[in-house]
């Protein structure tokens, strides 16, 4: 079971199938020009880490597919991407696989 640590919270989630679970990055309260932002102003981040991930999509022969993301890849998704879960006072979003577009290194 994969596990996600930040501060005091400790959360255990493991996804089923082709799911992963993402912790959205925070996003920047400060533009390029000093202007700070309130939160309602922001766009929601888009990009994250992933902090577990399912054991891969079932196939037709009774077979798992191989998951293509590990845990701590950091990753790009639409805005629209995942379903937010929240545990404690962290956001998470679960989501399928399919939903990332890219791996950032």
């Amino acid at each position: 079971m994969a596990t996600a640590t930040k501060k005091k919270t400790k959360v255990n989630l493991q996804p089923l199938g082709d799911r992963i679970v993402v912790q959205r990055e925070e996003s920047e309260a400060v533009t390029d020009g000093g202007i700070y932002l309130p939160d309602s102003a922001k766009d929601k981040p888009t990009r994250g880490v992933v902090v577990s991930v399912g054991d891969g999509k079932l196939l037709d022969d009774g077979s798992r597919g191989e998951m293509q993301l590990a845990v701590g890849d950091r990753v790009l998704f639409t805005s629209y991407a995942g379903e937010a879960i929240e545990i404690g006072d962290e956001e998470y979003l679960l989501m399928s696989e399919n939903e990332v577009l890219a791996v950032l290194e």
